[in-house]
This record gives structure tokens, sequence and C-alpha cells, in this order.
């Protein structure tokens, strides 16, 4: 278990996120168009996922928007957002803020991914969403980078996210 902050007062989650080096967990999420996407759907690619608990937050939406400019700036590269948000919040956001350098998928059906990558909250306000974090995955599916951001209601250091690549 990692244990990471809501305003100060430790939250657990179900696990640890990958370590660096080790290949990536396959998943099935839901994309906007209901469709089931997996890791081999972005094979090939550099993958940065956005993991955070709702797209109605203002930490995750603003997430949501400096990786959309960031990741769209790096070469053979797909930011994938995930949350469990239902599929049309998610597609409603970014149709509101005209964001398209991003590929939203949520967990909402079985919360596997949330479970398989460590980051499900197991207790709290917050349970059982997924706590704020970043995975880079390279064209090999290889993990090269992880931040669980410690504070929740702080953003990830994307610089260092995009450094790898």
């Amino acid at each position: 278990m990692a244990t990471v902050h809501l305003k100060g007062t430790p939250l657990q989650t179900i696990g640890t996120l990958p370590t660096v080096g080790s290949n990536a967990p396959d998943f099935s999420l839901t994309a906007s168009d209901l469709s089931d996407k997996s890791l081999n759907d972005f094979s090939g690619k550099n993958i940065i996922l956005n993991i955070f608990p709702s797209i109605d937050t203002g930490t995750c939406a603003q997430s949501v928007r400096s990786l959309n400019k960031m990741g769209a700036a790096k070469d053979n590269t797909v930011v994938l957002c995930i949350s469990k948000d239902l599929p049309f919040a998610q597609a409603r956001f970014c149709g509101a803020e005209g964001l398209e350098n991003v590929v939203n998928l949520s967990d909402f059906k079985t919360g596997k991914f949330g479970g398989d990558y460590g980051l499900s909250f197991t207790e709290g306000p917050l349970a059982p969403l997924h706590s704020r974090a970043v995975v880079v995955i390279d064209t090999n599916g290889k993990v090269i980078y992880t931040e669980q951001v410690n504070e929740i209601v702080d953003e990830p250091n994307y610089e260092a996210a995009l450094a790898v690549l």
C-alpha cells in the first residue's frame, strides 16, 4: 500500500505503482465512444498515463489541460487521461475546453485498472477512486517513469515526466 494525503489527511491506496523497468500492466478501459481500449491499442508509441480521481475537480481538470498542451509537443507520444468518471463526463469536459490532444479512458466498469496499477483508494472520502499519478511507458511497453502525487490536491511534476521521453 501507498499513503497519499487529502489536505493533510493520510489515505491508503490498494498497492503501489508499477516499478520503473517493469512491463506496464495491460488494461481494458472504456473510451468516449464506449469502445474498449487496451495497452496494445497504443503500441509503438510513448504513453503518458495521466491518472486522477475525477475530471470535475480543479486540479484534475488542470492536469488534463496541461498535458493536452505539453504532451502534444512530444513526437510519437499519446496522453491517456484515466479516471473512474463516466466516458460522457470526460468527453463533455474536453469538448467544452477544446482539448483534442488527449485520449480519455474510463475505469468505471470494473475498477481493475486501479487495482492493477495500485492506485485505488481503500479508505476515506475518495474510496474507491484513483489517486493522482503519472506513469510514462516507452514504445516497448516498459515503465520508464512514475509519480504518485503525495498530496492529492497538488499537480504532478509534468516536466520530470516529459523529460524521460
